[in-house]
């Protein structure tokens, strides 16, 4: 799936000679010191310092994902084919619950993506990749670091941070295993193996379980001459990384399909020893100088990429530092500007005149409905302008003469107290027919929603019936318009009854 891929970005670092096979001797490894003791496994490096084609083992990546043998069977495909390792990889982590839809969308948009993210992912499998580190230059927290990963970041994916694809890894499991535990011990995995359970687990499991420091002397001694661990097969050691490949997919093969399976990995020293891998060919240091050596644009491009770092977080400190100083001096708070309607001293004077009158006469009488004083807000100055200042004189409209024995509609009363009245005058003016025979409509309707008369319920001992006249009929009940007394306006004989 990645010939075109990687094939040409490698083919200049593949050793042209086959060395004689020998024997590991550590002595010759120009490996750091830190992995002679393997107490260190993970890469070390700091902020925005490139991981290179060294730091990654890349050749041995290539060799491991450009294999295109047929052997696993894909529990997670439909109908269980077999498949090379590099599918198998990959489907486990398109299959992830943890894989989020953006980055499966991404794997199928682009498949040289989802190689380098299998590969970067492999290294986190294993332990080479730590979960401090992210691989975005755009990153703040200061709980990670960002590399650059020139050789694995050639397409515009995200290829997230160690956390995010450790939690992927995580939740890479076979649908059995989300209600019984995964096996944990490679002795786990040969018993469901030779119970017919073929595949006994994922392959992210299964190199979980084979990087586990718990198991490394047991699978070192089956597997392995001295003094070569598994882990070894991912440090930059003086083995070939096509040698090291091909011992890795052994092992996965011995664990996922069976031991007792013939191995397409294997060889005859392998074959002439079960249960070992393929017999790993020595490098001197001319040879292991040859693999993983970083182009030139990859050279290039993780420089200019550490420079976008340096600048991001000199900018993000800059902006902190400023937020800083804006935290111990704040601005001075702006002043509201002049209100247009501003009043001189004399004229909020006689506002507060009548107001304070207002307040004295409705304390002395308290106990009156219309007290002022309990229906008073505290409103702003500006609002009571109609004491003390001129009003724009209300125009009344020109209205058509009107004969005064015709009654008028509900509509045309409020049309015409809309045309001729003044809001702001005072109500308590005399009304006339017109406003009274309104008022009795309005009382009417009130009377029919109610479902019932609007006289109250007198109060025992002070109504008596023989005194008052009777109410007027309902409307519709046949009785006219002059029922009512004669001399006696409409509105006088509704409050008579009260």
């Amino acid at each position: 799936m990645d010939d075109n891929h990687t094939g040409a970005s490698c083919s200049e670092d593949r050793p042209t000679a086959l060395p004689s096979v020998q024997q590991w001797n550590p002595q010759q490894v120009t490996t750091p010191p830190q992995y002679l003791g393997r107490k260190t496994l993970p890469i070390k490096r700091g902020d925005a310092e490139p991981l290179t084609r060294e730091d990654l083992q890349y050749d041995l990546l290539y060799y491991i994902f450009a294999d295109r043998t047929v052997a696993f069977v894909d529990a997670l495909a439909p109908g269980q084919p077999l498949v090379n390792f590099c599918d198998l990889y990959v489907n486990a982590l398109y299959n992830s619950s943890k894989c989020s839809k953006v980055l499966k969308d991404k794997m199928v948009d682009t498949p040289a993506f989802a190689i380098e993210f299998a590969k970067i992912s492999l290294l986190t499998n294993v332990g080479r990749i730590n979960t401090t580190m992210a691989f975005f230059p755009e990153m703040k927290t200061a709980l990670r670091s960002y590399h650059p990963v020139p050789s694995l970041q050639k397409t515009d994916g995200n290829l997230q941070d160690a956390p995010r694809i450790k939690n992927c890894l995580k939740a890479a499991l076979l649908p059995f295993e989300f209600k019984t535990p995964a096996p944990s011990s490679p002795a786990e995995i040969l018993d469901k193996v030779r119970a017919g359970q073929i595949p006994p687990t994922s392959v992210v499991n299964l190199i979980f379980v084979l990087a586990n420091s718990n198991h490394s002397q047991n699978i070192a001694q089956t597997h392995f001459d001295a003094p070569v661990e598994f882990l070894d097969l991912f440090l930059p050691v003086n083995l070939s990384s096509s040698s090291r490949a091909k011992a890795f997919l052994f092992l996965v093969f011995y664990y996922l399909q069976g031991p007792d399976k013939p191995n397409p990995f294997g060889d005859d020293f392998a074959r002439a020893n079960p249960g070992k891998v393929p017999r790993l060919r020595g490098l001197s240091r001319d040879e292991m100088a040859q693999e993983n050596v970083d182009p030139p644009e990859e050279i290039e491009w993780g420089k200019r990429m550490s420079a976008h770092r340096s600048k991001f977080l000199k900018e993000l400190v800059d902006e902190m530092e400023m937020e800083k100083r804006r935290k111990k001096n704040p601005p001075p708070i702006p002043v509201p500007p002049p209100s247009t309607s501003s009043f001189s001293a004399q004229e909020l004077a006689a506002i507060r005149r009548p107001r304070a009158h207002r307040h004295a006469a409705s304390t002395s009488a308290e106990s009156s409905r219309g007290s002022s004083y309990s229906h008073e807000f505290p409103t702003h100055p500006h609002a009571m302008v109609e004491q003390n200042f001129p009003r724009v004189p209300f125009t009344r409209s020109e209205v058509p003469p009107e004969d005064p024995n015709q009654e008028r509609t509900m509509l045309q009363q409020a049309w015409h107290n809309t045309t001729t009245s003044d809001p702001l005058e005072d109500s308590d003016q005399e009304a006339d027919e017109h406003v009274r025979l309104d008022y009795n409509r309005r009382l009417r309707v009130l009377s029919r929603l109610r479902g019932k008369e609007p006289t109250p319920e007198p109060e025992p001992g002070t109504y008596d019936p023989s005194s008052h006249p009777p109410p007027p009929p309902p409307p519709g009940a046949g009785a006219g318009e002059g029922s009512a007394e004669p001399g006696m306006g409409r509105l006088q004989q509704v409050l008579s009854w009260q």
